[in-house]
């Protein structure tokens, strides 16, 4: 029999994330449509997906009028369950071959100087899709080589080969976000293992100090799924062990009703703290605000970690 006093405080609780609104911290600005109409039409026809469009991501308006977009491999459906993504679920496409190619063009008709390259999980591919990124990041890197590569990646099942394969085409930046704290993990992220994250990130710094001292490693999360402040705490110094040179912490927002729900907004003072510690815990940049986001001004956090280097 199902407790009665359970049931009522599940009402209750629904019934105050309903009465959550957005505070205005997290009111924005509608860009040039011109500028968006037309990073839309490169998109579309070059077949591409962009992670800006599948995650309604808040900053889309602004980053598409400075025609910065957020390239999204793959396709556009996803083999895990994230409680909190908008990306679609289920049986992916075949990949398409001339992706790289197509993403490479996109970055020099954009003429960007700080490219960011993510992709949808790909557990389906014996390599998940690693040696596609591998070859995306080297024809970027062709048609336009004073462009910066920074790459968001799945975690690939913990395969170590799969993130070698990535690592060895040299992205400047190599981004694995761990999206909230270990004790949400089984609800926030299902299909993944925050250690498992935290490793990858390990190997990664272990190349950047044995390889490539310039790449930067990079990890973020969303803040306001039901962490506490100092359990963000906790996870800041979890990523300084793994070597993480660069963090991010946003507001998390629910896509649409299905997904999980906003349990709190965090404040513009509590993200400033959180900023705060960080730095002092050694991270190179933290980028913590309410609508912080892995590829919101990455090219400014990507700059901030060369100077802190110097």
């Amino acid at each position: 029999m199902i407790d009665e006093g359970v049931l009522v405080q599940q009402f209750l609780n629904r019934k105050q994330r309903e009465r959550l609104k957005k505070p205005d911290w997290l009111k924005i600005k509608l860009g040039d449509p011109r500028n968006q109409n037309a990073v839309l039409d490169l998109i579309s026809g070059l077949n591409l997906h962009t992670v800006c469009q599948e995650a309604n991501c808040p900053n889309i308006f602004e980053c598409w009028t400075d025609k910065t977009a957020t390239f999204m491999l793959g396709g556009d459906t996803c083999t895990r369950h994230c409680g909190f993504c908008a990306v679609n679920k289920g049986k992916p496409m075949d990949l398409d071959p001339m992706e790289p190619t197509h993403v490479a063009e996109a970055v020099k008709h954009l003429d960007l100087k700080h490219a960011v390259i993510t992709s949808v999980n790909r557990d389906d591919l014996p390599d998940g899709g690693s040696m596609h990124w591998a070859e995306t990041i080297v024809r970027v890197r062709e048609m336009n080589p004073e462009c910066k590569v920074e790459v968001l990646i799945p975690d690939f099942n913990g395969d170590e080969d799969a993130l070698n394969n990535v690592l060895r085409a040299r992205p400047d930046v190599l981004n694995h976000n761990t999206e909230t704290i270990a004790r949400l993990y089984r609800r926030v992220r299902p299909d993944a293992e925050y250690d498992q994250s935290m490793e990858l990130l390990a190997r990664a710094a272990h190349f950047r100090d044995t390889q490539m001292p310039a790449m930067k490693t990079k990890s973020g999360i969303m803040a306001g799924l039901g962490e506490s402040f100092e359990e963000v705490v906790d996870l800041m110094k979890d990523l300084r062990r793994a070597s993480c040179d660069i963090m991010t912490i946003g507001q998390y927002l629910q896509p649409y009703e299905k997904r999980l729900p906003v349990e709190r907004y965090v404040t513009p003072e509590e993200f400033a703290e959180w900023k705060k510690i960080g730095e002092a815990m050694g991270f190179k940049h933290v980028e913590s605000s309410p609508l912080t986001r892995s590829s919101y001004h990455a090219r400014t956090q990507a700059e901030a970690g060369e100077k802190a280097s110097t």
